[in-house]
């Protein structure tokens, strides 16, 4: 008669998943460190003396490359390492290119940290580094596939867990969206020209940068949630049938949505038009896999009371069906001509960007980090628990101000007189704005904390744990 026993076996790939894990925290106080200087620049231009360096336009690149890239990215390097073994229960294919990619990622950060301040810059949202670091990015990338997909080949497991269709998607369209945006003629180290012109510079700048969003800041963290939320919750998956449909609609849609942001522009309208109609069909996808995610969480609501990770993860899918609501609403043409340039913008992308990235990050890596270092839990259940509250209120006052503070600016630009003049300077809109900013600042902060918050748990729980190295269970059957 056949039995199973668990035999011992090699150790899983852990020390680079560890490594991203911790500069992950780091890069994150770092990043909104940086987010909340420039919030309080907005609301006081004076308060830097005019240090060129200091400036707005010179740290509010190095903002989102510290927030999406550095923190963002080493989440994502984390844990798609992490994911990628458990479920194809096999070592990290070549582990040592593993942590080429830690260093070099952390390279590119260094490089950015240094260069943005100084003014080097291509000037392309989310693709401002220059031509060097970009091919060490191309370089760094290219590798993390390798490893990626390396480890999939090799897996002991037939079959291919969904997480890892959203994350290789993630790791193959992010490939090819920096390698053919980054197109540029060089003229010296520190500068170049983009490959393109006018127009068609626009249209692959925006198909670029809005594809960030939906693979580097969508389908990857997609990839955490159908891992940690059922690991979490100690459930399955609510449809897995569902999350297969999710990722074959989501990765094709998500594609052909960038050209809503050139509403009103000198693009084609035909082309803004197929935008337009691409995010709209984008909602159902979304939703889809919000309801999945959530819904994993049936027959164990009473989880949530207790359990401060599982606040965060599901918390992050509610703003993520906000954020998938109101993206394909604001790419119609009519509410574009209303919303397009206002702070409506900026509330739209942090609901998407705090709440839903910000929020599913920690809880992955409230999730992970214990586990690294051979503890059954973090150091402090009740400052995760305080965490979530300052994180949560703080998002809700950054968006509330940017949503009214968006509205009411494009109001006053298009109000016009009977005589066809317009009723409001552009400086009045200014002045009017100014509360919002300073509540936005306050929203910021308070995230700020909970991150700090989060920075000093990690300590703790480093220092009262130690790296174990975890063993791959092999299953044999024997008589």
């Amino acid at each position: 008669m056949a039995s199973n026993s668990v035999v011992s076996a090699p150790v899983y790939s852990d020390t680079v998943v560890r490594g991203f894990a911790l500069v992950a925290v780091l890069y994150g106080i770092v990043g909104m460190l940086v987010g909340v200087i420039i919030a309080a620049e907005l609301a006081w231009p004076d308060m830097l003396a005019g240090i060129p360096w200091l400036s707005y336009g010179r740290l509010r690149p190095l903002h989102t490359n510290a927030v999406i890239f550095a923190f963002g990215g080493s989440v994502l390097f984390a844990t798609s390492y992490h994911v990628v073994q458990r479920t194809c229960q096999t070592r990290l294919f070549m582990p040592a290119l593993a942590m080429f990619t830690f260093i070099g990622w952390n390279l590119v950060v260094v490089a950015a940290v240094v260069t943005l301040p100084l003014g080097f810059t291509q000037g392309k949202e989310y693709a401002e580094l220059e031509w060097p670091i970009d091919l060490l990015i191309a370089v760094v990338w290219v590798s993390y596939a390798i490893v990626f997909f390396g480890t999939v080949g090799t897996r002991k497991i037939r079959h291919i867990y969904v997480a890892n269709w959203f994350f290789g998607a993630f790791i193959i369209a992010v490939a090819l969206l920096h390698i053919v945006n980054s197109a540029a003629i060089p003229v010296s180290l520190t500068k170049s020209y983009s490959a393109y012109a006018g127009v068609q510079d626009a249209m692959v700048q925006w198909w670029y940068g809005h594809n960030a969003v939906g693979f580097f800041l969508t389908a990857g963290f997609l990839g955490i949630m159908y891992y940690y939320i059922p690991k979490q919750a100690g459930r399955p998956v609510y449809s897995y049938r569902l999350s297969i449909v999710h990722f074959w609609a989501l990765i094709f849609t998500y594609m052909w949505a960038g050209p809503h942001h050139l509403h009103y522009t000198a693009l084609p309208d035909w082309a803004q038009s197929v935008g337009m109609i691409f995010s709209l069909v984008l909602l159902a996808p979304s939703w889809g896999g919000m309801i999945n995610g959530i819904m994993t969480l049936s027959g164990a609501w009473h989880k949530l009371r207790d359990d401060p990770i599982l606040k965060f993860l599901i918390v992050s899918l509610s703003f993520y069906g906000m954020s998938t609501f109101e993206g394909p609403m604001m790419s119609i043409k009519t509410v574009n001509a209303l919303s397009h340039y206002t702070d409506w913008t900026v509330g739209h992308v942090h609901s998407g960007a705090l709440g839903w990235v910000g929020l599913i990050s920690m809880g992955a890596l409230y999730h992970l980090i214990p586990k690294m270092f051979g503890r059954e839990k973090m150091y402090s259940t009740r400052a995760i628990e305080l965490h979530f509250w300052i994180a949560t209120i703080g998002i809700v006052l950054y968006i509330a101000a940017m949503w009214i503070a968006g509205v009411m600016q494009g109001l006053m630009w298009r109000a016009v007189n009977p005589d066809g003049t317009l009723v409001y300077s552009f400086v009045e809109s200014v002045k009017a704005t100014y509360p919002f900013y300073v509540i936005r600042l306050g929203g910021g902060l308070l995230y700020l904390t909970g991150m700090l918050i989060m920075g000093w748990n990690t300590v703790k729980t480093v220092m009262a744990g130690k790296a174990v190295e975890a063993r791959i269970p092999l299953v044999m059957a024997h008589a």
